[in-house]
């Protein structure tokens, strides 16, 4: 990853706006800054959230809150807890999210 172009600053993520997302089952609740082409996200979702699509974006995620299941396509499955992390390639393995707990992440994509 190459960051051209942004001078330092900070982020009260408490003063973003939420955006809502739907999932399967549950809601997924989005604070998002877009700094060029690179967007910096804090979700949270809630318990027994489950999403609605398999994803092909690249991403790097932190587990911040709450535990957090990724399915791979293939049927590979990896639990996050706190202070875990993954990270995955644009239209590497198409992976999808799941909680019981609910969970809280940053996630830069």
């Amino acid at each position: 990853m190459q960051i051209n172009d942004l001078p330092f600053g900070t982020t009260d993520w408490s003063s973003v706006p939420v955006s809502e997302h739907k999932g399967d089952q549950g809601m997924a609740y989005w604070r998002t800054r877009q700094f060029g082409d690179i967007r910096v996200r804090m979700v949270e979702y809630s318990p027994g959230y489950v999403a609605d699509h398999w994803c092909v974006k690249g991403h790097v995620l932190l587990c911040l809150e709450g535990e957090l299941e990724t399915e791979l396509a293939d049927g590979r499955r990896f639990t996050l807890a706190p202070g875990a992390s993954y990270q995955v390639a644009d239209n590497a393995e198409p992976h999808r999210s799941s909680t019981v707990t609910g969970a809280r992440l940053f996630i830069v994509d």
